[in-house]
């Protein structure tokens, strides 16, 4: 399947995916992996830049990271409601890519729309499997659903040692100068304009440090994570 890609990860707008998990995504391109974003909104209701330089700032963030694919479904920002309709759209993006993994935000944060974001995906993967639902579109099965952090922290299943890829991490956010900096007289202040990348960066290395590790970046997952051997690195 030419479309195929091992990680597919959804972002309410582009760069909550850089936010949350920009170091993983840079680790797994590195290893040759194929890893696509997929931002469900043109980000409309931001208060700082355009939808047109917000599509101009993911692109290079996706050459950055090394990105297989980005694409945006353009669902109504602020207006991420699991209807059918939002449902079927995300789930058919399952169905043409078939990940082997899937990335949804997780589901508590202070935007709603991270919060929408992440039901509708989950809903989606779940359907992506049915083969009587959509049946023009082949079933999908996701072997694996996680979620990354945003704006809040909760308890990581999972972390990931991103060190060595952390200062291509804040090039990727560094993209997004609309969102992260005050650029002309029309910005407004927002809890994203006031030290926001460097907050994301004392929170990774936060998560690292009971491990010893300089950076991570932590998910969680609502199913068991599978170890096969107790005292390896093997999983």
């Amino acid at each position: 399947m030419g479309n195929k890609l091992d990680i597919l990860i959804f972002g309410a707008h582009a760069d909550d995916a850089e936010i949350g998990m920009a170091g993983t995504i840079l680790k797994h391109t590195a290893a040759g992996l194929s890893v696509g974003i997929c931002d469900l909104t043109e980000a409309e209701m931001s208060s700082n830049g355009t939808v047109e330089l917000r599509k101009r700032e993911a692109e290079e963030a996706a050459r950055v990271m090394g990105l297989a694919v980005r694409s945006n479904l353009g669902l109504p920002d602020r207006g991420l409601f699991a209807t059918p309709g939002n449902i079927e759209t995300v789930t058919a993006e399952i169905r043409k890519y078939s990940p082997s993994v899937v990335f949804a935000p997780y589901w508590e944060d202070r935007h709603p729309d991270h919060v929408a974001c992440s039901r509708l995906v989950e809903e989606a993967v779940f359907n992506a499997k049915l083969r009587r639902y959509m049946p023009a579109l082949p079933p999908v099965r996701v072997d694996e659903l996680y979620f990354y952090f945003i704006n809040d922290l909760a308890k990581a299943d999972v972390i990931v040692d991103v060190s060595p890829y952390y200062d291509k991490k804040v090039e990727a956010l560094s993209c997004y100068r609309s969102q992260f900096e005050k650029t002309d007289k029309d910005s407004v202040v927002t809890p994203l304009t006031e030290g926001y990348i460097e907050r994301v960066r004392a929170r990774d290395a936060l998560l690292g440090q009971r491990q010893f590790i300089p950076y991570a970046e932590g998910f969680a997952s609502k199913t068991p994570y599978v170890v096969h051997l107790f005292g390896t690195n093997e999983a």
